[in-house]
């Protein structure tokens, strides 16, 4: 079995994530993708907008009907959220045949020796990195890496928040998300206006609804690279705001 790791802040979760997850199963014959949101990221610290509950059950929302999305724990509670401890928990319950990844953004890549035991991190997963079609990093000696080119990165979920707060109800998140979103009043959002099933002089008519909801919800496996050269790791380009677990390791 191939399993791949994808973690992040998902603040919120957004349809990229999913199409990017999608990609990744069909090139790479995944069989399941975790999708582990972060508790307390080290690299953003206080910077997340939504509580962890409210952004693991996004996730949940997000990765219904879909068969190879799981949604994960692993990262909940006060301690820092380090790749390491995620990758030998979760390579504790596979088979010793049985491939493990990590799905990460290309800028991210391009900090791994940023990260806490980094050299360990490399040694214990794969890696498929998300960039723009035209860009890569260079590969750390000892780390097994897989390019995975997509033009599913035009999303970010600081732009979503950006548009939520400013009355927008017209983002790309799945519908469920969406409603979770404004039902909580998550970002700004507008809240979810229900009219009532009472009858009568004086009470409002109609169905109890939904108002303004919008928004949607192999290949074989690829060959490691190896010696490419930087060419453009340096932009922030939208894989960093992607979600796809930043530089989460800063020692």
């Amino acid at each position: 079995m191939r399993l791949a790791i994808f973690g992040g802040t998902f603040d919120p979760i957004h349809n990229g994530h999913l199409r990017i997850a999608r990609e990744a199963v069909a090139r790479f014959g995944l069989a399941r993708v975790l999708f582990v949101p972060a508790a307390r990221p080290p690299h953003k610290e206080g910077e997340t907008s939504a509580p962890y509950e409210d952004r693991y059950r996004m996730v949940e929302l997000a990765c219904a009907g879909e068969p190879a999305f799981e949604p994960s724990r692993l990262e909940a509670g006060e301690q820092h959220s380090y790749s390491i401890h995620t990758i030998a928990r979760v390579r504790e319950a596979l088979a010793p045949e049985d491939g493990l990844f990590f799905l990460i953004g290309a800028d991210a890549f391009a900090e791994i020796r940023t990260w806490h035991r980094w050299q360990e991190v490399g040694r214990a997963a794969e890696f498929i990195v998300v960039t723009r079609p035209g860009y890569a990093c260079s590969i750390p000696e000892g780390f097994r890496a897989h390019w995975l080119d997509t033009l599913a990165l035009a999303v970010s979920s600081s732009g979503i928040r950006r548009q939520l707060a400013g009355g927008e109800d017209s983002v790309d998140v799945p519908e469920a998300v969406l409603q979770y979103i404004r039902e909580r009043g998550l970002y700004g959002a507008s809240p979810l206006r229900r009219t009532s099933r009472l009858t009568g002089p004086g009470a409002p008519s109609g169905p109890d609804g939904l108002s303004g909801e919008r928004g949607g919800h192999g290949a074989g496996p690829g060959e490691p690279s190896s010696g490419r050269q930087s060419r453009g790791c340096s932009e922030r380009d939208a894989v960093a705001d992607a979600g796809l677990a930043p530089a989460r390791e800063k020692k």
